[in-house]
């Protein structure tokens, strides 16, 4: 093994990535015993974007596609319907997520913040573009909006408020950032 592949993915990188995506796995089924807990709060997307924010854009990318497909295939959430749009949002957060961390010219705070943010926006944007043209029967942009930002808002709220948190507590404990 060459010294460039060794260095590709650092051991605390994978291990925090293979979390990251048990975690996408065993958080929803919690909230999923909260009625419509699932869908308000979004708690899949929580360990997609910190993992991209620790990891950076190629395991963001790949704990935004393996979290929700082995969810899907371990629990059956989130149902076959639903799942191609996700794979596409989930993918977009941690790719976008791990490549503003890494290229944003910033302090560590407004970086985190804005990362975060501009990766759910992107994501969210992407799947419902993504669901309008594979399911174009009566999708509107006030079912796109309503589903992807309105009835989401407690959990785009618990993602700003959460996310930084525990990002700032892995980088104190040197576990994140550079």
């Amino acid at each position: 093994m060459s010294t460039l592949e060794k260095k590709q993915f650092p051991l605390k990188s994978l291990i925090i990535a293979a979390l990251c995506i048990a975690l996408g796995v065993v958080l929803p089924m919690a909230f999923h015993s909260i009625p419509e807990g699932g869908r308000i709060f979004s708690p899949m997307h929580i360990p997609v974007l910190l993992g991209g924010l620790v990891t950076g854009p190629i395991l963001g990318l790949i704990i935004g596609i393996l979290t929700p497909l082995l969810s899907h295939l371990v629990t059956g959430m989130p149902p076959t319907f639903v799942l191609p749009g996700m794979l596409v949002e989930l993918a977009a957060f941690g790719l976008v997520a791990g490549l503003l961390m890494k290229t944003l010219p910033l302090k560590m705070v407004a970086k985190t913040y804005i990362a975060l943010i501009i990766a759910m926006v992107v994501g969210r944007v992407l799947a419902g573009t993504a669901h309008a043209l594979f399911f174009t029967d009566g999708y509107t942009f006030n079912a796109f909006f309503t589903a992807y930002f309105v009835r989401a808002l407690p959990g785009i709220a618990l993602h700003i408020v959460l996310i930084p948190l525990v990002y700032f507590a892995l980088v104190k404990a040197k576990l994140a950032g550079d």
